[in-house]
């Protein structure tokens, strides 16, 4: 049976009863770790396939049981309809998979208008104004959540804030404890097992669990990460070579550590997210962890991920909230549950490649890619440094931090690959032990090099493409070295960097892993090997020199910090993640959903 097969035989699908009945019981809250990208990032799916993809079409269940109305969602998103029952509405509007995906049918019948998206629009898309300065002195923690590429950008931001006179502890898990001491940061270990979280989402392509076995493991992970929240926020980790005390003056996050608002709510100190992939509701583009069929849903997509992800995590929140916080629990269901809208936003993307959606106002940044210089510090094995000056520049092929379901079998089409188009390849082993079954083959053919570990900005300007999962950092790393790409996406966010590598003109489509065969890969080193696609690769590569994503993180952590602390208020109002009855604000009205033009 093939792997394409073997998904579509566990595809089936189901109601979300179980789900919904687990989360009353308190069972269900492994429902989302957020999007391991980059080399992954935590990823939370919701997937409604789109139209234009006939193989996953037939993955997903084919219609929701009760397809969705103008009424239905306009009662999902009115923070007077009682919880329970938009728990009966997303029931009836979905269908879940057996591997974890939700099918949700958007209503038709409204024409989008993209004058309207219930916030103001910010007249300058540049990335940012080069006039803020920074601000003074602070104390600031960062709680990342993910796998090392999505702790990397946040290594290389926190040493551009010490360069600045603040303090910065950098909280993520203790598999990058030596990571971040060596770049020079103070480390806090936060909860959960990065290779566990990548393992989960894997197996399940999304963010709910395939079966009850599931859930238990998931729920886990998700508590011991909320609960080490606070203490890296305002205690000392014991292991730490400073004496000093630390207190947080200001939070910087990424979505998947899911506490944080409610942390710096509970301390009053601003908040600053930033993330790899986009998290705010536009009319430009789906949800990234979405797949929907008509572009009227886009901004639709990403209230209902962050619905599903709040349903699966209120009771962990809330017990954290109650007993951790002394804050009150939060009942409603409206807005945006996860992450309130009102809290700066900066993503770590270059412009060049998306461009600042028109409907994204002032209090949210494109920052550009955020690098880290690695390759001034490697000292590379001399047999790869006479491999790689034997003959002419390889393929790179690795899939970083992910496990692979079939290593071998990967690792046989990719050796076939290469030898059927002539090139010569570098086969990354990553986490997933791909390449081992190269071994022997290595041994008598000199056209593959198996490597353990190497820094993408040393490696990838030697070779000629690259072939990677479609984490946000690689995909950087490759464009930034001028090479061609091709995305093999496992879950989450990896598609949408597929999909944007794409359409700008510098790789194929996008190979799910689920389809990668022979053929599919020999046809995308072809596609590669063009020289108009090698030309689009220099040209975007080019473009994005001038950029430094890292500067641009910086002023933006200034520019919102400095109106943030301008006075007590309205640093209150701005952690504030408190539950109130209050009319929906327009950008989470139905019309604003939807894009209607504005009335009078």
């Amino acid at each position: 049976m093939s792997a394409t097969d073997h998904h579509r035989s566990n595809s089936s699908s189901s109601d979300l009863s179980v789900y919904f009945d687990a989360n009353t019981t308190t069972a269900n809250a492994a429902a989302s770790s957020g999007r391991l990208s980059r080399d992954s990032s935590t990823a939370n799916v919701v997937e409604a396939e789109s139209s234009s993809n006939p193989v996953h079409r037939n993955n997903v269940a084919k219609v929701a049981k009760t397809k969705p109305t103008t009424s239905w969602v306009a009662k999902l998103l009115d923070d007077k309809v009682p919880f329970k029952k938009k728990v009966k509405l997303i029931k009836q509007a979905s269908t879940l998979k057996d591997d974890g995906t939700v099918e949700i049918d958007v209503p038709g019948g409204v024409e989008p208008d993209n004058t309207c998206y219930g916030v103001p629009e910010d007249p300058c898309n540049a990335i940012l104004s080069p006039n803020v300065q920074p601000v003074r002195p602070l104390q600031i923690v960062m709680l990342i959540v993910g796998t090392r590429g999505d702790v990397q950008p946040f290594v290389a931001i926190g040493k551009r804030l010490q360069v600045d006179g603040h303090r910065v502890r950098l909280a993520t898990h203790k598999n990058f404890e030596d990571f971040v001491l060596n770049a020079g940061l103070e480390f806090y270990p936060l909860g959960g097992d990065p290779k566990v979280l990548a393992g989960y989402m894997v197996k399940n392509k999304g963010f709910l669990p395939s079966g009850p076995s599931e859930i238990h493991l998931q729920r886990h992970q998700i508590k011991d990460i909320i609960d080490s929240l606070l203490p890296a926020c305002n205690s000392r980790y014991p292991d730490s070579e400073s004496s000093a005390p630390f207190k947080a003056d200001a939070i910087i996050a990424n979505p998947p550590a899911y506490g944080h608002t409610h942390v710096a709510e509970h301390l009053n100190v601003p908040l600053h997210i930033f993330f790899t992939m986009p998290w705010t509701p536009t009319s430009e583009f789906p949800h990234p962890l979405s797949r929907v069929k008509q572009p009227i849903g886009y901004r639709l997509s990403y209230q209902i991920v962050d619905a599903l992800i709040w349903l699966g995590i209120r009771d962990i929140i809330n017990e954290f909230r109650k007993k951790k916080l002394k804050l009150r629990p939060i009942t409603y269901l409206s807005g945006s549950y996860t992450n309130p809208l009102d809290v700066p936003y900066g993503y770590i993307w270059s412009p060049h490649l998306v461009p600042k959606p028109k409907d994204w106002g002032p209090n949210i940044d494109v920052v550009g890619f955020c690098f880290l210089d690695l390759a001034s510090n490697y000292q590379p094995p001399q047999s790869l440094v006479d491999w790689l000056e034997e003959g002419e520049k390889p393929i790179y092929i690795g899939f970083g931090s992910l496990p692979l379901q079939n290593p071998d079998k990967m690792t046989q089409i990719i050796v076939q690959a290469l030898e059927q188009t002539g090139q010569r390849g570098i086969i990354n082993k990553g986490w997933g032990g791909l390449g081992n079954l190269a071994e022997q083959m290595a041994k008598q053919k000199r056209s593959v090099y198996l490597l353990d570990n190497c820094p993408h900005d040393w490696l990838f300007p030697r070779c000629t493409a690259v072939v990677h999962h479609g984490g946000a950092g690689t995909t950087a790393a490759g464009l930034r070295a001028k090479c061609p790409t091709t995305v093999v996406p496992f879950f989450g966010d990896q598609p949408f960097w597929g999909e944007r590598v794409h359409a700008r003109g510098v790789g194929p489509a996008p190979i799910p892993v689920d389809e990668f065969t022979l053929e599919r890969l020999v046809d995308a080193i072809n596609f590669m090997l063009k020289p108009e696609v090698k030309k689009g690769a220099v040209e975007l590569a080019n473009a994005m020199k001038n950029e430094d994503g890292v500067l641009g993180a910086v002023t933006a952590f200034y520019k919102h910090v400095s109106k943030q602390n301008s006075n007590t208020e309205a640093n209150s109002k701005l952690v504030t993640n408190v539950p109130k009855r209050k009319r929906v604000p327009k950008c989470l009205s139905i019309r604003g959903c939807f894009g209607c033009a504005r009335s009078g």
